[in-house]
């Protein structure tokens, strides 16, 4: 039976950790036309949650406390359910859905498109931000966007890791900079979420990845698929040490999650040899965990030709290949911890000061749900 309230961490303002509050009496939703609903039994944390609550997508004044809003006008409004990586079963389905639907475990396509192309997202929003998403024990969502993902072997946290707000942004980065079989690409911030994905999705593709970390994530980003890892606290000399692992070659395009002062250095691996390249240096970019400015020499773009992607979630055709990619095994999850719901605070504060053994998703259980999704995969304490 379907209860008429449900638990459900509130986002109350823009804020700290304070601003989510564990609440036990919220409306469950009821699934409207063409949609089900789905019981939550995990959603991934991106680092997009975090952003979000603190109001850090400025994009005019870069001290501006706002959410992003590339509709024309904000989408968050409060009290919010974050969580954008759902994973669930469906429990009840609205009108014009079939029932045989209900059972079925299945993963959300986190994107709130603004209209039915399949090939193109102009203006980005998602279930966490313009509407309620996974942080919750239920969430009513689009029948077609929850996609049906069958594999015994993969647990439910571990699918909610593999979820599309990270995997969707990477290989809409690898489109975007139309990364082809043999070329060698750079992977910044290759030990979260976006940067795992991207060493996987580079693989698929016939690319080679050449992975940006701590030095000591080398053994696990080469076990995933990176050809060579290089130390991002050693960037002196940086395009040096890129020409020694490449055999002398140019990076044909930069996956950058990075940003900041590093920028014009992932620019120097691309140009130092142009008449070997058979393609323009191309450089995506969809974060900017090193910082939010970046100081660039526009003679440098335009001489050299370098073409620059941003890059906000993806599209339908993506999130299909994704989900095609995931039921037959080809994409593996990396799963680093689990939390409850009710711990919420606590999952926040491990993620903003994580450790040196951090690789990939951190995933979300309610608490009722914690002992058969959550439990197997809970953080180990010392």
């Amino acid at each position: 039976m379907i209860p008429k309230t449900m638990k459900a961490m509130l986002l109350t303002g823009h804020g700290g950790v304070e601003k989510l509050e564990y609440t036990t009496d919220v409306p469950t939703p009821t699934p409207g036309t063409g949609e089900v609903l789905v019981q939550v039994t995990a959603t991934a944390k991106n680092n997009t949650d975090r952003k979000a609550r603190e109001g850090l997508y400025p994009t005019k004044d870069k001290g501006d406390v706002t959410s992003f809003q590339m509709g024309g006008s904000a989408t968050l409004t409060f009290p919010r359910v974050q969580g954008a990586d759902v994973v669930g079963r469906v429990v009840a389905v609205g009108q014009g859905v079939d029932e045989t639907r209900i059972g079925q475990r299945g993963l959300l396509d986190f994107n709130l498109y603004a209209d039915d192309r399949r090939d193109i997202n102009l203006t980005p929003d998602y279930y966490g931000h313009g509407a309620d998403g996974g942080f919750a024990e239920y969430i009513a969502v689009p029948s077609d966007q929850f996609h049906h993902v069958e594999n015994a072997d993969l647990a439910d946290a571990e699918l909610a890791a593999m979820g599309m707000c990270s995997y969707q942004t990477a290989l809409h980065m690898l489109t975007s900079a139309r990364v082809k079989a043999g070329e060698h690409i750079l992977v910044t911030g290759a030990s979260g979420g976006v940067g795992t994905a991207l060493i996987q999705l580079c693989r698929i593709m016939g690319a080679i990845p050449y992975a940006l970390s701590q030095r000591d994530k080398a053994d696990p980003l080469l076990k995933l698929g990176a050809e060579a890892v290089l130390d991002r606290s050693e960037m002196d000399n940086f395009t040096d040490k890129v020409r020694s692992v490449t055999g002398g070659r140019p990076i044909d395009a930069v996956m950058d999650l990075a940003g900041g002062e590093m920028t014009d250095q992932f620019i120097d691996t691309m140009i130092f040899d142009m008449k070997s390249r058979r393609d323009y240096p191309r450089l995506s970019i969809a974060g900017a965990s090193a910082g939010n400015v970046s100081e660039i020499m526009w003679t440098r773009i335009y001489l050299y030709q370098v073409q620059v992607f941003g890059v906000s979630h993806g599209t339908r055709e993506e999130a299909e290949q994704l989900v095609a990619w995931i039921r037959s095994g080809q994409l593996k999850p990396v799963l680093h911890a689990a939390f409850r719901l009710s711990e919420l605070h606590e999952a926040e504060r491990y993620f903003v000061n994580r450790n040196s053994n951090y690789l990939g998703k951190i995933v979300i259980v309610p608490d009722t749900q914690w002992a058969e999704h959550g439990a197997p995969f809970a953080l180990e304490k010392s």
